[in-house]
Order: C-alpha cells, then sequence, then structure tokens
C-alpha cells in the first residue's frame, strides 16, 4: 500500500494521460501520477474570458477524465516514488471536441484535447489526400470558440508545385490570408518552410489537428529527426478514426516549446455551440452581424435584408466560407 508524504505539495504540468496515469513534469523531471479520490469526485472548474464572443463555461464532468495534456496540478509524493494529483489550477484556456455518439440516441460530451496552449495549428496536404476545405473550417470555428489563434500549415506542396493545382491551392491560401489566418506551405522532400514552421513553433504550446496521410509524420521528422516518428507510436496506439483517446503526450522541441498532435480522425464535432452562434466565429461575417433587416434573429439564409447575404453579392464574404457556415449550422 502507498503511504504519502504531505509535508510538501509541489506544482507541474501534465505531459502525459494514458488509462488514469499522468506523466507531470516538475523542475525537469517526470512523476508518474495517479488521481485522489476527492478530485475525481469534486471535480469543478471555471473557464472565464473577457473577450466578447468566447466561452464562458462552468464545466462540472464526473463521467469523464479531468485532466488534460498541458494541465498545471498541485501533487503530492508517495514512498514509492510516484505521485498523486489533489488539484488542478484554473486553465488559462482549452480546446476540444464532442464526444463521439457511443450508440444512438446516447449523449455527447465535451472531450477536452489540451489546455493551457498558445496555438491552434491545422494540418492539411496540398494533394495525397485532396484538402477538404469544409474540415478546416471547423478545426478554426472551434479554435475561435475556444478564443486560441490558428496558424494553418500545408504539407506536400512538391506534389502541386509546376502544375495547374497549384494556381488552384495559392487561391485557397490567400482566402483564407485575406481572412486574417497565417498559412506555412511546407514540404518535406525540398524543405520549403521550415524554417518558418519552426519559428512559429518556438517557445509556443501547440496543438496539431489534422486527418491521417496528410504528412504529419514526414513533416515533424524533417522538422526534428526522429521526432515525427515517436508522435505516430503515439497516435497509433489510439486507434484510428475514433474521438476516444486512451494515450496523449505532449512532447517538447529543441527550439523551446512543445506540440500535442491529436490523432487523425474522419470528423471533428464542434462541442457547446447553438445554430446562432455560429457565424460569430467566422471573422469576415462576425462584424457584419446585427446589421441585417431581422437583426441578431436572422437566420442569414432566405430572409429579406441580410448584411451576410449582401456581404457575398458584394464580394467582402467568400461563396465559399458562406456555403461552409449554412453547412456547419445545420450540422448542429
Amino acid at each position: 500500500m502507498q503511504t504519502q508524504n504531505t509535508d510538501t505539495h509541489f506544482t507541474g504540468i501534465v505531459y502525459k494521460k494514458m488509462l488514469g496515469h499522468y506523466d507531470v513534469q516538475h523542475n525537469n523531471k517526470i512523476t508518474n501520477c495517479s488521481l485522489s479520490a476527492k478530485l475525481w469526485k469534486d471535480f469543478s472548474t471555471t473557464e472565464l474570458s473577457d473577450n466578447p464572443g468566447r466561452r464562458v463555461t462552468h464545466v462540472s464532468e464526473k463521467h469523464m477524465d479531468p485532466i488534460a495534456i498541458g494541465d498545471y496540478v498541485q501533487f503530492i509524493k508517495t514512498d514509492d516514488g510516484s505521485g498523486m494529483i489533489m488539484d488542478l489550477f484554473p486553465r488559462k484556456n482549452y480546446i476540444a471536441r464532442s464526444s463521439a455518439k457511443p450508440m444512438p440516441g446516447a449523449h455527447t460530451f465535451e472531450q477536452v484535447i489540451a489546455a493551457n496552449i498558445d496555438q491552434v495549428i491545422p494540418v492539411f496536404a496540398a494533394a495525397d489526400p485532396e484538402p477538404k476545405w469544409h474540415m478546416l473550417d471547423r478545426y478554426l470555428v472551434a479554435a475561435e470558440s475556444y478564443g486560441i489563434p490558428s496558424r494553418i500549415v500545408i504539407t506536400k506542396f512538391d506534389l502541386v508545385q509546376g502544375t495547374p493545382a497549384e494556381g488552384k491551392l495559392k487561391t485557397w491560401i490567400a482566402l483564407y490570408q485575406s481572412i486574417g489566418y497565417p498559412v506555412i506551405v511546407t514540404s518535406s522532400k525540398t524543405s520549403q518552410g521550415l524554417d518558418h514552421l519552426r519559428q512559429t513553433l518556438a517557445d509556443q504550446h501547440s496543438v496539431l489537428v489534422g486527418k491521417s496521410g496528410v504528412g504529419k509524420t514526414s513533416l515533424l521528422n524533417a522538422l526534428e529527426p526522429g521526432f515525427g516518428l515517436r508522435v505516430q507510436t503515439v497516435n497509433q496506439s489510439t486507434g484510428k478514426g475514433r474521438h476516444t483517446t486512451s494515450h496523449l503526450e505532449m512532447f517538447p522541441l529543441q527550439g523551446g516549446g512543445a506540440l500535442i498532435d491529436t490523432p487523425g480522425v474522419r470528423e471533428f464535432g464542434v462541442y457547446g455551440l447553438e445554430s446562432m452562434d455560429i457565424a460569430v466565429f467566422f471573422p469576415e461575417i462576425a462584424p457584419v452581424l446585427g446589421q441585417c433587416k431581422f437583426g441578431l434573429s436572422c437566420q442569414h439564409d432566405e430572409e429579406p435584408g441580410c448584411a451576410v447575404r449582401q456581404g457575398v453579392m458584394d464580394g467582402r464574404i467568400s461563396p465559399y466560407r458562406y456555403q461552409s457556415y449554412l453547412r456547419l449550422k445545420d450540422d448542429l
């Protein structure tokens, strides 16, 4: 039976979680911790935001793991060298997705991917597989709703360079840049964009999101030899295409900061937003909200005097992004 040394409480950051066990870093050392029964029972945390349109949530989810990668926790050490997490500090932010429904009629819940992060990095291939821009919009809306900036990364640019597909890709890139999203074009084979990406990741806690096959492993190996292979080993243990993960890990970067790569999934459920909320998280649509003939009650679909549809006709809002907004709104 473990005995507890309660004389000293330590503060650390969760770098790895797997089946109720957590690797917590404190003073550059890792302590494998379990969760105190009291924290399981009484878990409750509040996320506050001073930014209009951002989430203000009160979370009390006793059926799910209360600890996320990137959480700052207080723990005590036990005589056998392990630890026990006693408290969870308030989060600066977090990003989550909707859990998969285990059976028809079951409710989804908010599955926190990571906490206290600086940026979300959606990763899409220029080709093989062909980018699904609606999926990108899902990632961007999720990040916007949690108040976290996004940086878009395009991989495998060498596959389209010098072909007609290059021009089409650059049109899409220009669209997202015009909205305000930075885009980094990369190639693991030619090393294009790697220095830019290293600078973007340095001294930041970043979360990579993207489908399987977009070239994340090759990209990470090009950034740091062997890095992508370590990350891939973690992701393969979770099960392809599933929303429930048993093993997540944050990896320190040589240039400072750390990276969390999420397992590739076919869908990314946006959690906790009502259909009327979605427009707020499209940066090019948000400024005209409330200017419609029917004010904030406008559905921005077929109503007369809609400022959003007028923005589309005037060229201020991309027709594609408008359709993406309607599609995401209908999915909720």
